[in-house]
């Protein structure tokens, strides 16, 4: 499923749409919801639901008339983006409220979930830095580190961990892991964040190659830029799209070397203009 790269790929605004490029795949989903249950039908679950591309997944499947359970920090963000599904699609909502900064939450995700056939999962709950940064320069280093760690990496490995066990037994569902493509390659001045994007990817490389026999779908997802908050471009262009947009870089289209140079050069260029900023204000 992952030969030689090859990333699965997913849109938001088209989740069974295969793209015109040879290297990614978006198999057919639809055989995970082809069986009737008599637990409540909740289908998707999706961290980090409120902002961004996990709302615009939320969105999307919502209109295509799936069941959503919606994980993200703030309980307020939750309900607006709940009621707003509701109204616009008719479809059932659960809402559970988890700072992922933090590692005692999983007890209450899986007392949240009790009960639910899960048949996909989203794990696209993440943060970055607040700009460029040398690592050694990171304001409260300590704190940002294991902040990064827990949002980026633990999360997609404990959320995973709750949800895995009833797919095998099912022998169906799927894993879409949010990576970047900053996790390619290195990315200067954003150095842990790309490394844990790095870890997502392989991560999910790994997963897909020992579940793929128990019909287990482990997806890699990797946008390059799009329009987050996340990401701190405000405004969507045509080589920077919305999260309703977005696209997927999944090949090396420059040298590593020339690539990693001019990364550097935009972080850079990124990081001034911030400082700059501060001094200002």
């Amino acid at each position: 499923m992952f030969h030689n790269r090859m990333k699965l790929a997913i849109k938001p605004n088209n989740p069974m749409r295969t793209q015109s490029s040879s290297i990614i795949r978006a198999p057919s989903l639809s055989n995970l919801h082809s069986e009737k249950t008599a637990v409540p039908k909740i289908d998707f679950v999706v961290t980090g639901a409120t902002d961004g591309i996990g709302k615009a997944y939320a969105e999307e499947l919502a209109r295509r008339g799936f069941a959503i359970v919606l994980i993200s920090r703030s309980q307020e963000k939750l309900d607006d983006v709940s009621k707003a599904i509701a109204s616009k699609c008719g479809v059932e909502t659960k809402t559970i409220a988890a700072d992922f900064s933090a590692v005692d939450i999983y007890s209450r995700i899986e007392d949240g979930l009790a009960g639910l056939e899960i048949g996909i999962l989203v794990n696209n709950v993440g943060i970055s830095y607040s700009y460029p940064e040398f690592f050694l320069n990171v304001p409260d280093l300590e704190t940002f580190i294991d902040t990064m760690v827990n949002i980026n990496i633990t999360s997609v490995c404990h959320m995973t961990r709750l949800v895995l066990p009833r797919m095998v037994e099912r022998k169906k569902g799927a894993i879409l892991n949010i990576s970047s493509a900053s996790g390619m390659y290195p990315f200067p001045l954003l150095t842990v964040y790309s490394a844990s994007k790095a870890f997502v990817d392989f991560f999910s490389r790994g997963l897909q190659a020992e579940y793929k026999s128990k019909g287990i779908i482990i997806q890699s997802v990797l946008p390059f830029f799009v329009a987050t908050k996340l990401s701190k471009i405000r405004r969507a262009t045509l080589d920077k799209p919305s999260p309703e947009r977005y696209g997927w870089v999944t090949t090396a289209l420059l040298p590593a070397k020339i690539l990693n140079s001019h990364v550097m050069g935009m972080g850079l260029s990124q990081r001034a203009r911030y400082l700059k900023k501060q001094k200002q204000g």
